[in-house]
């Protein structure tokens, strides 16, 4: 036993430092890598990605992980007992996936963001087509090679992203949401409210902008120190410890709010990473538990705290200092209805908390239909369109507005967007539980985000990933997972 523990601290060491680097190619990638490099970058990440994975798949690194897996009752640490488990798990691809075929993969995965971001510039889906089928035919592969009695097809790619859901579980969180909310949706979206031009029509200048969003930096008590923030096509977090966990936004000079909301949404992330507990950094069970249980801290931060009138009573004002001529005559009042206001939009980051899931619902119909084989890539334009259109009464016009707009599926990241609805209804029920020992409307009212942040460090962010989403959700609710609570959240809201 300790030889074979020995081992797989000294492989662990090796691995987290790969990981390390390459996660540092990709934010770079991502943020301020000028275009011209990506041909020699993906040079060295194949050279690292090579090395990576004959570390990853050395026989005495497996070796260890097979007997410590083998003998887990003889270890006494429940966190390591975790790790091992979900090291076993996590390296079921390495032994089950052709070397050559992971590796271009991975190949594969690292330029497609890139030619996604030109494709959506540009907005043209045939530019991303090619790059999107083959990512689609590995994932199709995948599920084959790593099938097992209980596991198939889509279920188990869905049971990488939130560990016990699979299509029997989301069927029956989504039919709730259809039965209960979606003729909500449609009647409260019928009516159109209506708002200054300031606000609608107005220019918001990006410098303004990312003043604002450094002052948020500070209001929500996101440590400078451990991370910052930068900007890139689409919004993400992207941290390896919690001393490390860095965060995206993007502006646009005609939507104020995108920029303010998609700050406190990363940042909500990256308060989960950041308030793990710092035994977890050299250890595979640092991060989210799962991205369901990650993104009920986003939405939770941004949707519930963020829209308030309770935080906009305290943070209207420098929000207007900054904007001085383009929100002048603009009251509080109104600003608080605006950016909770309800429509039929087309685009998923910019949804408003009610109509949110619908745009979660068709993208989960989609990666369905794209892995049974029943959708080819080369109609999924189309495809996209017709649910759009079906779910939402609305039909996008361009690729860019449509099926370009998110940058997932280059990364690999199929059966990632459940967990997004998943876990709102998360928010909700944890939410509720927060309000009984602590009055979050009196603690956003005195800006004392940091009690917030305290009640989360203890309930949920401490734990890491050595907690499932179901005891992460016991110890913060104390009862198991009900997607009522979220619809009567939101009916609630959008009834007032």
């Amino acid at each position: 036993m300790e030889n074979y523990l020995k081992t797989y601290v000294e492989y662990r060491k090796k691995i987290k430092a790969y990981g390390y680097f390459v996660w540092l190619m990709s934010w770079d990638q991502e943020t301020e890598a000028p275009d011209a490099s990506v041909e020699y970058r993906t040079k060295q990440y194949q050279v690292l990605a090579e090395e990576f994975y004959k570390i990853e798949s050395a026989p005495e690194y497996l070796e260890a992980v097979d007997y410590l897996f083998a003998h887990l009752d003889e270890i006494d640490d429940k966190d390591l007992k975790v790790e091992i488990k979900q090291a076993e798990k996590a390296l079921r691809m390495v032994k089950k996936v052709p070397k050559d075929e992971l590796l271009e993969y991975q190949v594969l995965t690292s330029q497609a963001s890139h030619v996604w971001s030109k494709a959506k510039n540009e907005n043209n889906f045939s530019m991303y087509q090619p790059t999107l089928e083959k990512i689609f035919v590995f994932n199709r592969k995948l599920v084959k090679y790593l099938e097992t009695d209980e596991l198939k097809g889509y279920d188990i790619l869905l049971d990488m992203f939130e560990e016990g859901f699979t299509q029997k579980e989301y069927n029956l969180f989504f039919n709730t949401l259809k039965e209960k909310l979606v003729p909500f949706v449609k009647e409260v979206t019928a009516k159109k409210d209506k708002f200054s031009r300031k606000l609608t029509k107005g220019v918001f200048p990006r410098e303004k902008q990312k003043q604002f969003s450094e002052y948020l930096i500070d209001v929500f008590a996101y440590d400078r120190t451990r991370g910052l923030l930068k900007e890139s096509a689409h919004p993400f977090t992207s941290g390896v410890t919690s001393t490390d966990t860095r965060i995206t936004t993007h502006y646009y000079e005609n939507n104020l709010t995108s920029s303010i909301f998609s700050s406190i949404h990363e940042m909500g992330h990256a308060l989960y990473e950041i308030q793990n507990d710092p035994k977890y950094d050299d250890t595979f069970l640092h991060g989210g538990t799962s991205l369901g249980i990650h993104e009920s801290q986003s939405r939770m931060y941004e949707n519930m705290f963020g829209r308030s009138k309770a935080f906009w009573t305290v943070h209207y004002p420098k929000l207007q200092e900054i904007f001085n001529k383009e929100l002048k005559g603009i009251t509080l009042d109104e600003f608080v209805a605006f950016v909770n206001k309800s429509e039929r939009s087309l685009i998923r980051v910019e949804a408003d908390e009610l109509t949110y899931a619908l745009h979660i619902m068709i993208r989960y119909e989609i990666e369905k239909e794209l892995i049974d084989g029943k959708l080819k890539v080369k109609d999924l334009p189309k495809r996209w369109n017709k649910l759009y259109y079906d779910y939402l009464g609305i039909r996008p016009k361009t690729d860019k507005e449509g099926v370009l707009q998110d940058i997932h599926w280059s990364g690999g990241a199929i059966g990632y967007f459940p967990t997004y609805a998943l876990g709102s209804a998360y928010a909700a029920q944890i939410y509720q539980a927060m309000n009984k020992d602590l009055n979050i409307e009196e603690a956003l009212l005195n800006n004392n985000i940091k009690a917030i942040n305290a009640w989360t460090k203890e309930h949920i962010h401490k734990f890491a990933s050595s907690k499932t989403p179901k005891e992460i959700l016991m110890i913060a609710t104390k009862e198991a997972f009900n997607p009522m609570y979220y619809v009567d959240y939101l009916k609630n809201k959008y009834q007032r």
